[in-house]
């Protein structure tokens, strides 16, 4: 009998150790890339995996109806305010590239991008198509208003 209790309390114990000590981490699944899914304010996070300098910002606002407004100060000393249109396509090796024209007849955007592990969590990535620069953007709940103001002085 003693030697049955013995068995059974090994057995429960090595169980415990055994199920309490798997490392796996869930994996959070990324989302088809979409008008649906990519749709409100996004801010830029990161550059090729390093924080932002400061007073270097890019906040971009995606419609369903494939519209953008984005508010960027990095190629200036000046805030601006950009608007266009964006595509999405995918593409069956690289996967979903986004690719956009500004508005007024501006042209096209410089680059394509692959958009990579776009999460529910609110988080995806960018990387230049024919390049190796990567950027990683974060939801946010709306372009903050100060820097909205900002953009409209300047372009006054």
């Amino acid at each position: 009998m003693k030697d049955n209790i013995f068995r059974v309390i090994m057995l429960w114990l090595f169980s415990i150790i055994v199920f309490s000590c798997s490392n796996e981490e869930e994996v959070e699944p990324s989302l088809e890339v979409s008008p649906i899914t990519i749709q409100g304010t996004w801010k830029l996070a990161e550059l090729n995996n390093s924080a932002l300098p400061e007073d270097f910002y890019v906040y971009i606002t995606f419609d369903r109806e494939g519209k953008y407004t984005m508010y960027q100060k990095h190629d200036s000393m000046y805030p601006r305010r950009i608007t266009g249109s964006y595509v999405i396509e995918k593409d069956y090796f690289l996967g979903y590239i986004i690719s956009g024209q500004y508005d007024y007849g501006n042209g096209d955007w410089n680059n394509e991008y692959v958009v990579t592990d776009l999460f529910q969590s609110g988080s995806m990535v960018w990387t230049v198509k024919d390049g190796d620069e990567v950027t990683k953007y974060v939801r946010c709940d709306a372009v903050p208003q100060e820097i909205i103001d900002e953009a409209k002085v300047s372009e006054e």
